[in-house]
């Protein structure tokens, strides 16, 4: 009884310890007194005004559309190259082909702020500095290294018989590779697509680097319009946090309940 107790008090404590900073969050970006010194843990006063006045003259809506569609091609982009890479390394022999997966795996060695210089005077001989394009191609140089290294234990993992069996019964590889390896597949993808997506929605450096455009700010830059040099607007700082939050959430929600979906499906002719 006594480990019994101790056990549902740890895990109270580690709810605690997690939900309460959001709930702090969440409760200042809907408390009307926010900036009026209340530092309630409930809301003194419910109001939408803060989230009005972050999307409608903070022109948060605009960077929630710029980060979605900057997430969206990393992920996108990042889902194909990642697992045709992890196919090819996986399945094929070929010539530095152990070469390319340590280059691969060194990429992911170093700090990022010592790439910042470099890139930026790549992208802006390539053109394409306060480009949204330029930032996608930037979240993919990051994210690519670690999805191709989990994709390529998921296709590993796969027995080559399933794919052996497909062209016995006359499928072609883009058949097999459709029916069979991709549901097989399809758990990696989805992990490797949630932290792709984490990794650009959360991104700053690059974003405040290679943008200048306000309207081109992601969310993550945008946030700072809300700090002041002698004041910070807590309540806009809350709501603009609390926007931030809700997509990672839904996408998180959503690839959560496919994560298993391709766990037998493949394997199994029908």
């Amino acid at each position: 009884m006594a480990r019994r107790f101790g056990l549902w008090l740890g895990v109270a404590g580690v709810l605690v310890f997690t939900l309460l900073p959001v709930w702090l969050m969440v409760s200042t970006a809907f408390n009307g007194r926010a900036n009026a010194g209340s530092r309630t843990i409930w809301p003194e006063e419910w109001t939408l005004d803060n989230f009005t006045f972050v999307i409608g003259e903070g022109g948060f809506g605009q960077y929630l559309v710029n980060s979605l569609t900057v997430a969206l091609g990393t992920v996108l982009a990042g889902a194909l190259l990642a697992l045709l890479a992890a196919v090819a390394v996986s399945r094929f022999r070929f010539r530095f082909r152990t070469s390319v997966l340590v280059m691969i795996l060194v990429i992911q060695m170093v700090p990022v702020e010592a790439l910042v210089i470099p890139l930026f005077i790549q992208a802006r001989s390539l053109g394409v500095l306060d480009s949204l394009f330029g930032l996608v191609i930037v979240y993919l140089a990051f994210s690519l290294p670690f999805a191709i290294w989990t994709l390529r234990g998921f296709v590993a993992a796969i027995p080559v018989e399933l794919e052996e069996a497909a062209y016995l019964d006359g499928a072609s590889w883009g058949r097999m590779f459709w029916s069979v390896l991709l549901p097989l597949v399809a758990p990696g993808l989805v992990a490797t697509s949630v932290f792709s997506f984490i990794t650009a929605w959360n991104e700053f450096i690059f974003a405040l680097t290679f943008m200048s455009d306000q309207d081109g700010f992601t969310v993550a830059v945008g946030l700072r319009r809300f700090f002041g040099q002698y004041g910070t607007d807590w309540g806009a700082v809350m709501a603009a946090s609390t926007l931030i939050t809700v997509p990672v959430m839904v996408f998180f929600v959503i690839a959560q309940r496919r994560l298993t979906d391709g766990l037998v499906a493949g394997s199994v002719k029908g």
